[in-house]
């Protein structure tokens, strides 16, 4: 099943279930995902929205929240931030499970391999091939710098 159909799925199952914090969060989810459709027909691209498309969006929307709920956690808004929680738990349902510390220095060790990557200057190619298998699964700022470690 299409990650977009799952989330469709899911949407329909909030309606009938009346659950109304799961059903704006998932209404959320599917404008971004008409959001970036409009776009790439706007930039004459003759495809649809992805799944690699959709975890990019559900990874970013984590991000804003996480960064959110940090902010009103500082500024003594524990109800918001909790709202920002739930929205969270809610998109990473549709994201696959984070990869572990070790697996991720495999991952970076296998992709360095694959490109046969030398120096800093191949850190794109190497980033590139981390995102186009592991989107929503690692935190590449995180992994940005492991990269260049291991190729500085």
């Amino acid at each position: 099943m299409q990650l977009q159909d799952k989330i469709t799925t899911a949407l329909k199952s909030a309606m009938k279930n009346k659950e109304g914090e799961r059903l704006s969060t998932l209404r959320l989810i599917n404008a971004a995902i008409k959001d970036k459709d409009i776009a790439l027909r706007g930039e004459g691209e003759d495809r649809s929205v992805t799944d690699a498309d959709i975890l990019a969006i559900l990874g970013k929307m984590v991000k804003q929240r996480q960064e959110s709920a940090r902010a009103y956690e500082e500024g003594g808004r524990l109800d918001l931030a909790e709202q920002e929680q739930a929205e969270i738990a809610v998109i990473q349902e549709f994201l696959p499970k984070p990869l572990s510390e070790a697996e991720i220095r495999k991952a970076v060790e296998k992709a360095i391999t694959e490109t046969e990557a030398s120096s800093i200057r191949d850190m794109g190619r190497v980033i590139g091939a981390l995102k186009s298998r592991y989107t929503g699964q690692m935190d590449f700022g995180a992994v940005g710098p492991m990269v260049r470690d291991r190729l500085g």
